[in-house]
């Protein structure tokens, strides 16, 4: 079983690249698990730039919360305060949080890399059912699919990619939250390593 952390401390260990991974009890939520083979249905990167607030980085439907980057809500990907969206996420939504930690730590290049991936991205729609499953299924054959819009595993495999993390052996649209569960073993760049899952507890 996982260790324990409280969010408090979760968001305060929490640095750029670390990823953020959700299962809820949802019929959506299920149907996405039992499609994937996968213990978690999200997931998302975290952005923890200077003193700023830890950030979340994801691709969701919802418009409840103001993404940092535009200065209002919207849906699709967008970068929230990470603890507003942990908290959103286990306590309106359901869900069960779990935080990895990569290592090395994530240089200032990767950072600003990443960043650019917030600026191109931000606010690109989340796909419809059938876009999804579309999605979904050209990857398992490895063909790629255009990203005007970009569910939340896509969102981090690009960014992932862009910061020198993950190879573009595979489409983006291969991935699913699963993949970033450390019982698939994904396998980083350059000595990079995912810690194991540590559950996050949140305060009701």
């Amino acid at each position: 079983m996982p260790a324990t952390i409280p969010l408090h401390e979760a968001a305060a260990l929490t640095r750029s690249g670390d990823l953020w991974l959700f299962t809820g009890s949802k019929l959506a939520d299920r149907a996405i698990r039992a499609a994937t083979n996968s213990p978690v249905n999200h997931v998302a990167m975290a952005l923890a730039i200077d003193d700023l607030p830890p950030l979340l980085w994801h691709s969701e439907l919802s418009t409840s919360l103001p993404d940092v980057w535009a200065g209002e809500p919207r849906r699709g990907a967008q970068l929230h305060r990470l603890v507003d969206a942990v908290e959103r996420w286990v306590n309106r939504y359901g869900q069960r949080a779990y935080f990895r930690q990569l290592e090395p730590e994530a240089s200032a290049a990767m950072e600003n890399a990443a960043l650019a991936v917030v600026e191109e991205f931000g606010g690109r729609r989340f796909p419809n059912p059938r876009g999804l499953a579309r999605h979904w299924l050209r990857g398992r054959v490895r063909r790629s699919v255009s990203l005007e819009d970009v569910y939340c595993a896509e969102l981090v495999a690009v960014t992932y990619q862009r910061m020198g993390m993950l190879d573009d052996r595979r489409p983006v649209n291969w991935y699913d939250p699963g993949r970033f569960w450390s019982g698939d073993r994904l396998r980083l760049l350059d000595g990079a390593e995912l810690g194991p899952e540590m559950a996050v507890e949140v305060p009701a």
